[in-house]
Formats: structure tokens, sequence, C-alpha cells
């Protein structure tokens, strides 16, 4: 099959070329939390058929974003990881993620993965320039660490070091208890300081007809 190249003059079109295929971008954001195996890209990017998937993590690859990594023992085999081209892809897949949510619908966090989460936060959450925090996510059986720093959040999997709170908990409660407050604190488990807390729910950032719906949510309890 043909690849469909825009071929203009334009640094956007540019852009396209390389990251504008299907499933291109959801597999940079599953790689911005750190490497991952071909089967876990595969399962946390949800329905891309194995053979897509190969083909655009193999142009990826061509154009330097994506690069394969040895494991070491015990694990062995190869992972996949953002080359430091890739990672600057970071900032403008948020501020997409962030432009998005002007066509999402509230109840579609219901269906958000645990494996979403950390990113889902890193988009609605926009911390001034002078904010430092560590914070912890733990949903899924897994841990994620937030850095914010800079005007900036850093993620990756695995625990916090230090985190000044920790919230745990499927997705849809732990996002409604950053948006409503804490009226929606019991479908999660918090750790740490409700100060933190309270400094992490300002710095949220919703269109507004999203946070009143948020308001009518009512997430069911889950394990974390």
């Amino acid at each position: 099959m043909a690849r469909r190249e825009y071929d203009q003059s334009c640094s956007l079109a540019c852009a396209l070329d390389r990251i504008g295929e299907r499933w291109s971008l959801l597999i940079v954001r599953e790689l911005a939390l750190g490497p991952l195996r071909f089967s876990d890209i595969a399962r946390n990017v949800g329905k891309a058929p194995t053979d897509v998937l190969t083909k655009r993590l193999r142009d990826l690859e061509r154009h330097g974003i994506v690069e394969r990594r040895a494991l070491g023992l015990p694990a062995g085999g190869v992972a996949y990881e953002l080359t430091g081209i890739g990672r600057d892809l970071e900032r403008p897949m948020l501020e997409l993620g962030r432009w998005g949510m002007h066509f999402e619908r509230a109840d579609d966090v219901a269906d958000l993965p645990p494996t979403s989460l950390a990113n889902a936060v890193r988009v609605i959450v926009q911390a001034p320039h002078d904010a430092r925090m560590t914070v912890g996510l733990r949903s899924g059986g897994q841990d994620y660490a937030l850095r914010i720093e800079d005007g900036w959040i850093a993620a990756a999997r695995g625990a916090a070091e230090d985190p000044e709170v920790t919230l745990a908990g499927d997705p849809a409660p732990v996002l409604a208890a950053l948006v409503v407050g804490e009226a929606a604190e019991g479908a999660i488990e918090i750790e740490g300081s409700r100060e933190a807390l309270e400094r992490l729910r300002e710095w949220v950032v919703l269109p507004e007809r999203l946070r009143r719906a948020a308001l009518d949510l009512d997430p069911e309890p889950a394990t974390p």
C-alpha cells in the first residue's frame, strides 16, 4: 500500500507525514510514560490490528521518533521507547488532548482505562510555572509518578518518590475527585497532604461544559 503523504513545503504537513497516520500518536501517548514491549503497546493502544501496529512502529522508527531497546535479564526481549525527537511530541500531544476536550463528553471518562489515567491528569492539570509537587497515582495495579515543575508535568510508570499526595482508584473516580472536590472522594483512596490535593484541584482547567457535567456524575466505587 502506498504511503499517504502531503508532499507540501509546510512544517505542519511534514509533521503529519510522520505522525498523522491512525494509531501513531496513540503509540506516542503510551511510550511517553516509558518503554513498552509490543504486546503491552497493543493492549494499551486498544483495537489496532497487530499488522497495522507493526507498520506504524516501523514508520516511527524510520523517522527517528521511536527506537528499540534490548531489555536486560531476567525479562529479556525488546522494548520500544521514544527518542529525543519523540519526546518533543509530548507537549503538542498534551495540548492536542486539551483541545480535544471541547468534543469530549463527561461520561466518556467512565470507559477510560487505568493505563490512560496519568496522561489524563496531565491534560486537565495546568500548574503555574512556579509550582512544585510530586503526585503518585495508582490504578489497575500500576503505579505512576507525576512531577510538576517549571510549568510542566513529567510522568512515568512506577511509584513516585516522596509524593506529597497519592490518589488510588479507577480513572473516573480519581478524575472526578480532582474536578468535583471532596464530595467525589468516596470511591478513591487518598494518602498524603490535603493541602497538596487542594492545590492540585486549583490547577484543573476544563471547558465549563465538562465541569458542569462532572458535577452530575456519580462514579461507582472500585478497588484501586
